[in-house]
């Protein structure tokens, strides 16, 4: 059996960006745009224009941006989404308009309030519209895994005599088992008249941790295209992840017999720049992308793995982005060694952001003696994202505190050439509680903290720690990222990154 070549969609941008607290700004988007772009993703779903100007805006910038990907925009089945899904998108290279209407008796009936033949006429009549604005329509069958088979079969159908080159079957709440979900991509393969003339797609959640087996079901009885996300990010328990599916194929080609043009080595890169920009942290034992992905304590697998890397790691730690050494750089390091590994981590940077890096990374080394990879992504990310990080500034601070005293902070901040300050705090449990009351005495926010979350980057005692916050402003949740070897002052960073965040938004 030939091999076949799966087409990824990632929505990312808009079905991760739906996980609470992880909105990006539109350079945000615009640099993970670019990013997927490098991946190797086919379409890149970049937003929802109907719902807000920056979403429209955002899509826009993506769609005039992005080479080589397919650049597309959802819209409900309605004369105004589908009208500015079309505006956003018409200055792609290649624009993709994605419509969808939910299927399933319990939509119908409670959401909705339609029979089948008032969907039926709903996809015929908007698909025929988005078509004749874009040659190429995708057509979401929403809560498809729980639509009756016969009823899901005459939507597909309808859609495609509409005009849909891509039809797509959500298991939208996570309700579907794998062999079940085969069984509906086989149905409608075999009783879908019309079903050759449009690639069957399959958009999973993991409400039951069953997105990656679901997609790989689906694909095994014959889906063409699967939608996901990097660290498989989005609403609830998130989607299928990118790395983890394109990583499935590639290790088990013998098996499935379906490749992608995904580049496997920029995957660690792709994880590290959505976890930064969404504040989302990806965990140690995440697979494929993971920091203990590839770690052997256990003394069996280490004896194996000095005879033979085989027999404990079935994909090789170079493949996804991580590199092969460690390499150790320090104060005397120049700008070709940093660039070197720069490269050898998988980023592409221009030569302003290059000349940026490394002065961060000689300020970093008259900070801490040795520095890892690690700590050069760290960089990287701030490097890529610190331009748009515009607003509140840490001008300085200090802070006395010890177990028979309360607390003492000065804190002094900017936002352009407006400098405030706050003295002699008091009121907090602690140091990092007083610094947040003063910051949000600065800024003039009622902010809740609701996560507060430190680790470190590297080993040593010098190494950087890592922050991330999260905290409420108005009933809606934002996130805030920072590094620095002074676990403190990348506190008072991170709530900043925040609250930038809320004033963007």
């Amino acid at each position: 059996m030939s091999e076949r070549s799966i087409v990824i969609f990632d929505t990312t941008l808009r079905d991760g960006e739906q996980s609470p607290g992880a909105s990006m700004n539109i350079q945000e988007k615009l640099k993970v745009a670019q990013m997927l772009s490098e991946l190797g993703v086919d379409v890149i779903e970049a937003g929802f224009p109907v719902v807000s100007p920056g979403d429209f805006e955002s899509v826009q910038k993506i769609a005039r941006s992005v080479r080589g990907s397919a650049v597309c925009a959802l819209a409900r089945c309605k004369p105004n989404d589908i009208n500015a899904a079309w505006e956003a998108l018409k200055d792609a290279e290649r624009p993709r308009i994605h419509v969808f209407l939910a299927t399933s008796e319990i939509h119908r009936r409670f959401k909705l309030r339609m029979t089948q033949e008032d969907v039926l006429m709903h996809t015929e009549g908007y698909v025929r519209m988005a078509a004749a604005l874009c040659g190429d329509v995708e057509f979401s069958a929403e809560d498809a895994s729980r639509t009756e088979p016969d009823f899901l079969c005459r939507v597909v159908e309808m859609a495609i005599k509409a005009g849909a080159k891509t039809i797509n079957i959500p298991d939208t709440v996570g309700y579907a088992v794998p062999t079940q979900f085969a069984d509906v991509i086989r149905t409608l393969r075999g009783n879908v008249p019309n079903i050759d003339r449009a690639v069957l797609s399959v958009h999973c959640h993991n409400d039951l941790g069953m997105a990656l087996a679901n997609t790989l079901a689906a694909v095994e009885a014959g889906a063409g295209q699967v939608e996901c996300t990097i660290n498989g990010i989005g609403e609830r328990a998130g989607n299928c992840a990118l790395e983890e599916i394109a990583m499935a194929l590639n290790t088990r080609r013998d098996y499935y017999r379906a490749g992608t043009r995904i580049v496997t080595e920029k995957l660690v890169p792709a994880s590290c720049l959505v976890a930064g920009v969404t504040g989302l942290e990806v965990p140690r034992n995440k697979a494929i992308v993971g920091r203990n992905a590839f770690a052997h304590e256990s003394g069996i697998h280490q004896d194996g793995m000095l005879k033979n890397p085989t027999t404990y790691e079935i994909m090789r730690p170079e493949t996804v982005g991580f590199v092969k050494t460690d390499l150790v750089l320090g104060k005397h390091s120049g700008r070709a060694a940093l660039s070197a590994k720069v490269t050898q981590l998988g980023y592409t940077l221009t030569q302003e952001q290059t000349n940026a890096l490394f002065e961060e990374f000689k300020t970093l080394t008259d900070r801490k003696k040795e520095v890892y990879d690690a700590d050069i992504r760290s960089l990287i990310q701030h490097v890529l994202l610190s331009e748009e990080r515009v607003g509140w500034e840490l001008v300085s601070y200090v802070c006395q505190s010890g177990t028979e005293r309360k607390p003492l902070v000065s804190l002094r901040l900017r936002r352009g050439d407006f400098a405030v300050e706050a003295n002699d705090v008091t009121e907090g449990d602690g140091p990092i509680d007083s610094l947040f009351v003063a910051i949000c005495r600065l800024t003039g926010l009622n902010l809740q903290c609701r996560e507060y979350r430190v680790h470190s980057v590297t080993i040593g005692h010098d190494a950087q720690g890592e922050v991330n916050v999260a905290v409420e402003f108005n009933n809606s949740e934002y996130r805030g990222r920072a590094v620095s070897t002074d676990c403190v002052e990348a506190s008072i960073l991170a709530f900043l990154d925040a609250v930038n965040r809320i004033a963007a938004a």
